[in-house]
């Protein structure tokens, strides 16, 4: 992610600073940076053959298209509520839902999904499999955090972001525009989702060379292998002080 303050004190004491994004030596020495990309769970690293056990898994259609919604392990109460009032107008486009909401707004969402569960609209506190979500998913919507972000990259899914506001020196919104500068992903601000969110997932799901676009450009900004690659570098920095 980009730099808070406690990151830019500590880089002035430590020998390598693995990151994420290109474009930190704006902010950290050059000779000290490495991209590395970040760690993610790695059931998402291969996706390939999960998609039918996803859909039988989640009980969806096969025939139907996928919006996956994840504003994090506590929910996005934006995205949350943006999504509450698209539930009728998904429906209505037979638009598949798997909507992680966080711990608290599930109570909400699970009261609001539960006259469209069987069209395949289904509210989760969490998604334990997030790889079989991943797999089935048409169209991801996300906050832009760093894992989140570098997720994304990985599965190669079309994404639209909407930063979370709250955050240090508004970060995730310099996350969503690393992508959205290659057009990689699209960027909805927070201020504008309720108005906005429905209307973009609705124009990006039925526009499927804009979706392969996404796809094939997200793709390009992937770093795999990231827990290896920083895990090598202590290692040899450790050798390194020891000669």
């Amino acid at each position: 992610a980009y730099p808070g303050i406690t990151n830019k004190i500590l880089a002035k004491n430590v020998d390598r600073i693995c990151v994420a994004y290109s474009g930190m030596e704006k902010y950290f020495p050059k000779e000290k940076l490495l991209l590395t990309g970040n760690p993610i769970r790695q059931d998402i690293t291969n996706l390939e053959g999960k998609k039918e056990r996803g859909l039988e898994f989640f009980g969806l259609n096969t025939n139907k298209k996928t919006v996956l919604v994840i504003g994090g392990s506590l929910g996005a109460r934006t995205i949350n509520e943006s999504i509450i009032k698209c539930l009728e107008t998904f429906e209505k486009n037979n638009i598949q839902l798997l909507w992680q909401t966080g711990k608290g707004f599930y109570d909400m969402a699970k009261q609001a999904v539960s006259g469209y569960e069987s069209k395949g609209i289904k509210s989760f506190a969490f998604i334990q499999r997030m790889d079989y979500a991943y797999a089935v998913a048409d169209v991801v919507i996300s906050r832009a955090g760093a894992s989140s972000v570098s997720e994304l990259c990985l599965v190669k899914k079309p994404s639209i972001l909407v930063p979370s506001p709250n955050v240090a020196e508004d970060h995730q919104t310099k996350n969503a525009m690393a992508l959205v500068t290659y057009n990689a992903a699209i960027l909805i601000k927070d201020a504008e989702a309720t108005e906005r969110l429905c209307k973009e997932v609705l124009s990006l799901i039925n526009d499927t060379e804009q979706c392969n676009k996404l796809s094939a450009n997200i793709a390009r900004l992937a770093l795999k292998d990231s827990a290896n690659v920083i895990a090598n570098e202590v290692l040899s920095l450790i050798n390194d002080r020891a000669k």
